[in-house]
């Protein structure tokens, strides 16, 4: 079988890189006592060596350009790396790739220790065998895909955004691939050389490998009491995520589809006061079964990341400690709707009862279940820590009481790793 490679550019095409390089070219600009580009000129840089932009884009003298080449990195290789984002779809396509047995490198004209730092940072390493990056002695494209070309009989494609690596694919006698969603237009891709256009990293997915499937994304929960800060968390939790290319949709319990929105307002409504226990709990998995198949299943299917506001712990919590209706007996009650659909990982926002219950009542009007006394609220609690020391592998606890950067950091941390353990 002739082996595949594809060669992948990494700005424009894999990462979305304007933030960290305009941010270190203003830097370098008022460092050096020249005028800040406007936007337009900001996004020259992009692509091209540093040495021939400060001096095309800027009028710098070559002597000057090679002080501004360090100034600009002694920002770049600090921060400016890291103000970076991955684009939506490239972690399927990369996914989808390394599962066809397709070997992939990166050909940049960045350094190589802040394009290797880049790749660990998020989480791409893992997908590229080859790195080829530009020194200060040479930067053009061909003969940085040269430097990491297989044997003769590979089938070979450079991907990029720019002119330069459609152009320097042709100098290499390789095929190219030319993406739109970076900083090249249609246009310049294809005066430049480029075989075939694509728009999104998926298209290009269904050109390297066709008939390949979307790999499956991730399901998870946020769990706490009412006051723990699940709706802060879980927007600080998506950002990050989605900087890691993720793509990311929220849903929640009960609710998360027009159906189960309608026995949401049933369920916690203050004029349902005399709803029984088994009533309340039957609803609540009435709701989740219309959720896990309309909603959860298929968003996951597509590649996303489903984050839940509360999810089947919620019941287990509320009706089976709470209403002391028992865990085991709320658990058989859902096993029909959930059909061992589960979190990959679940945060649970720990923080105890009274505390929950004085941010909430602080907040707006109580609803029915959060207008339960206090021992209601004091069994719940106990009911999470009975179902974390059960499973404490599908879990992530953190302190709901301190500061919330510093919380969301955690969280951070513990779903990167497990999101990207679970790509294969």
């Amino acid at each position: 079988m002739i082996e595949k490679w594809v060669f992948f550019d990494l700005d424009g095409t894999l990462t979305r890189s304007e933030e960290g390089i305009w941010n270190c070219v203003k830097y370098t600009a008022e460092r050096m006592g020249f005028p800040v580009p406007d936007a337009a000129t900001l996004r020259k840089f992009i692509g091209p060596p540093l040495i021939s932009s400060f001096q095309q884009y800027m009028g710098m003298s070559e002597e000057q350009a090679w002080k501004a080449q360090s100034v600009y990195r002694e920002r770049y290789t600090t921060v400016g790396k890291f103000e970076n984002q991955v684009y939506p779809g490239v972690r399927s396509l990369l996914r989808a790739l390394k599962r066809a047995g397709i070997h992939m490198g990166v050909v940049t004209g960045k350094p190589e220790n802040s394009t290797r730092s880049i790749l660990d940072y998020f989480g791409l390493s893992r997908f590229i065998e080859r790195v080829s990056c530009a020194s200060d002695a040479r930067a053009d494209k061909d003969h940085l895909i040269r430097a990491v070309m297989p044997g003769q009989d590979a089938e070979v494609w450079m991907v990029g955004d720019r002119c330069f690596d459609m152009e320097g694919g042709v100098k290499a006698g390789v095929h190219t691939l030319g993406v739109t969603y970076g900083y090249g237009s249609e246009q310049e891709l294809l005066d430049s050389g480029a075989e075939r256009i694509v728009h999104t990293p998926w298209e290009a997915a269904e050109i390297l490998c066709p008939g390949t499937a979307v790999p499956a994304g991730a399901f998870l929960s946020m769990e706490g009491l009412d006051g723990s800060g699940k709706s802060t968390q879980i927007e600080k939790l998506t950002r990050t995520l989605e900087k890691f290319g993720y793509e990311v949709v929220h849903s929640r319990e009960p609710g998360g589809t027009p159906i189960s929105e309608k026995i949401r307002e049933i369920l916690l409504s203050r004029e349902n006061t005399e709803m029984s226990d088994v009533t309340e709990a039957l609803l609540y998995a009435a709701a989740r079964a219309q959720h896990v198949r309309e909603r959860i299943r298929p968003a996951v299917a597509a590649g996303k990341v489903l984050l839940c506001d509360r999810f089947l712990d919620s019941s287990v919590a509320y009706q089976g400690a709470g209403r002391q209706m028992g865990v085991d007996r709320i658990l058989a009650i859902n096993a029909p709707a959930v059909e061992e659909t589960l979190p990959l990982l679940t945060v649970y926002l720990d923080l105890d009862h009274r505390t929950s219950l004085q941010r909430r009542s602080e907040a707006s009007e109580l609803d029915r279940m959060e207008m339960e006394k206090e021992d209601f609220h004091a069994r719940v609690e106990e009911g999470y820590r009975e179902l974390i020391s059960r499973n404490p592998e599908r879990y992530v606890v953190v302190n709901a009481r301190g500061d919330r950067e510093e919380i969301a950091d955690a969280i951070a941390k513990a779903v990167l790793k497990k999101l990207m353990e679970a790509e294969d």
